[in-house]
């Protein structure tokens, strides 16, 4: 069957590091958008970032600027997620995505209804 697997998540303090991968299985990724985003929970699914197909063009949500990076290699089918400067608000379950249109990785708010073929997510834990 097609489809993303999420991995990488852990535990970690407040202001460890963590990279998540996400691999497709079944398919290639290189001309799809991926998008990473996470719940935690009682709360919606927030969008965290997106990274075109080629790896040229990034999105990325406010909260995550400037600690998060996302990026791809294409040859190894897997998209990653670099996390740092973790805090225990960043305590969710990260989940990829591909965009159901073409503009859905680069819209202002990453929004999930956009986004489809859900991996099974990963749990990511920020805690001292």
């Amino acid at each position: 069957q097609s489809q993303l697997v999420e991995s990488g998540g852990g535990l970690v303090q407040p202001g460890g590091s963590l990279r998540l991968s996400c691999a497709a299985s079944g398919f290639t990724l290189d001309y799809y958008a991926i998008g990473w985003f996470r719940q935690a929970p009682g709360k919606e699914r927030e969008g965290v970032s997106c990274i075109s197909s080629s790896g040229d063009s990034t999105n990325y949500g406010d909260s995550v600027k400037g600690r998060f990076t996302i990026s791809r290699d294409n040859a190894k089918n897997t998209v990653y997620l670099q996390m740092n400067s973790l805090q225990p608000e960043d305590t969710a379950v990260y989940y990829c995505a591909i965009p159901k249109y073409s503009g859905s990785c680069y819209a202002y708010t990453l929004n999930a209804a956009d986004f489809g073929s859900w991996g099974q997510g990963t749990q990511v834990t920020v805690s001292s």
